[in-house]
């Protein structure tokens, strides 16, 4: 299925959305954002099967950023407004991301560079290529880290390397952000796509309480431990009244591995 310059292909329940403009590395245009869109919403229909997201890219690259070729926006009053397109098309997608019902796992092959890092970190579980590399860019085209980046770097690598990443610009190899924990698994080439998928199938395959667990901890970092006593309270719940848990523990009781619905 096909989509501006962004395919989707399900298979297993899984859905697999790539960027799809390898010529220029997957960056991110006008065009594209209104086919990640599109996606989504086809990802989210009501009768839709998908049960978890894998997100890559085509060819060489994850995404290489924004597709500064494509010209840039103006305010009302003519002066540049680089922030326009971040409020009317970036900040809706990665919100309709962040609050999906679904899992989320990221494979990234090649560069990850500005907003397509922030795509890559999207992921509840990252897996990368040993010949990935992360990039916060924006210094050295004279603006700031955006997509969200300042927000989960300094929550996931801290504050010290997160400043380091966005002032000196400089790219980050994929060992490296392994090793600094800033994802989760570290993958041959040619494995990648393979070592994503076996990890998409057990998720889809999983509990309905995958998104109360998405919740829990995308809310966390800005409540207080009281607050997400009482999140958790709340999501535990939730979670406590589906089948899924009643099948859970039967399945615990005889000692076999549960067959979880969904639901």
């Amino acid at each position: 299925m096909d989509f501006n310059k962004i395919s989707l292909e399900v298979s297993d329940n899984i859905g697999i959305m790539r960027f799809n403009d390898p010529t220029v590395r997957n960056a991110v245009s006008a065009e594209m954002l209104e086919g990640i869109w599109e996606c989504l919403n086809e990802i989210e229909k009501k009768d839709s099967k998908i049960k978890c997201l894998l997100i890559t890219g085509e060819g060489k690259g994850f995404c290489a950023g924004a597709n500064l070729s494509t010209g840039s926006e103006k305010s009302n009053s003519g002066r540049q407004d680089a922030g326009h397109a971040l409020e009317t098309m970036y900040h809706p997608i990665l919100r309709r991301l962040k609050n999906m019902n679904i899992p989320i796992v990221t494979a990234v092959n090649g560069a990850a560079a500005g907003i397509g890092m922030s795509f890559a970190l999207m992921g509840d579980i990252v897996l990368a290529s040993k010949s990935a590399f992360f990039l916060q860019a924006f210094r050295r085209i004279g603006l700031v880290p955006d997509g969200g980046s300042t927000w989960l770097l300094p929550r996931l690598i801290g504050n010290a390397r997160a400043k380091e990443l966005s002032i000196l610009g400089e790219r980050l190899p994929a060992e490296k952000a392994y090793d600094w924990g800033l994802i989760n698994r570290l993958t041959e080439d040619d494995e990648l796509i393979n070592n994503s998928m076996e990890i998409c199938k057990e998720l889809a395959n999983g509990p309905m309480s995958l998104r109360l667990i998405r919740k829990a901890f995308w809310e966390s970092s800005d409540n207080t431990y009281e607050e997400q006593l009482n999140l958790e309270r709340e999501l535990q719940f939730e979670a406590g009244n589906s089948e899924d848990f009643k099948e859970g523990v039967r399945a615990f009781l005889d000692k076999r591995d549960a067959e979880f619905k969904g639901n």
